[in-house]
């Protein structure tokens, strides 16, 4: 059943690796200046809240800042590596702001998370404290 909550991670990879693949020919126009680092922050965003859900529950609960580091330096690990496949793709480059944008795009899903997680807990906590 863990191996399941891998599937998504890898279908993300996949699909980064594809379009990652795709000539510079090939690679449609951008819809304004810097939209490409919009759609890099978003898909890995994306990429990171996939390994988010990968990592085991009780990682998540007793060491969320160590699976969040794993997961934020995994996504950006993979930036890296996608950038450097680039680089011998006709038509493509590696670009350091892309990376920063991958970055950044794993970086605020994992806040995200971490926002979300604190406010549950204090729910959670607000609620037993109501109780006793």
């Amino acid at each position: 059943m863990r191996l399941l909550r891998l599937v998504p991670v890898l279908a993300v990879m996949g699909l980064i690796f594809f379009l990652s693949s795709l000539p510079g020919s090939k690679v449609p126009g951008l819809l304004f200046p810097g939209s490409d680092k919009l759609l890099h922050a978003a898909a890995y965003a994306i990429l990171a809240a996939a390994a988010l859900v990968a990592v085991p529950d009780s990682l998540r609960r007793r060491r969320p800042c160590r699976a969040a580091l794993t997961v934020f330096l995994f996504s950006f690990l993979y930036g890296i590596s996608d950038e450097l496949h680039q680089s011998f793709v006709p038509g493509r480059d590696a670009s350091l702001p892309d990376v920063a944008a991958d970055a950044a795009g794993a970086a605020l899903a994992v806040l995200v998370w971490f926002a979300v997680e604190a406010m549950q807990r204090r729910s959670a906590k607000a609620a037993a404290e109501q109780q006793d």
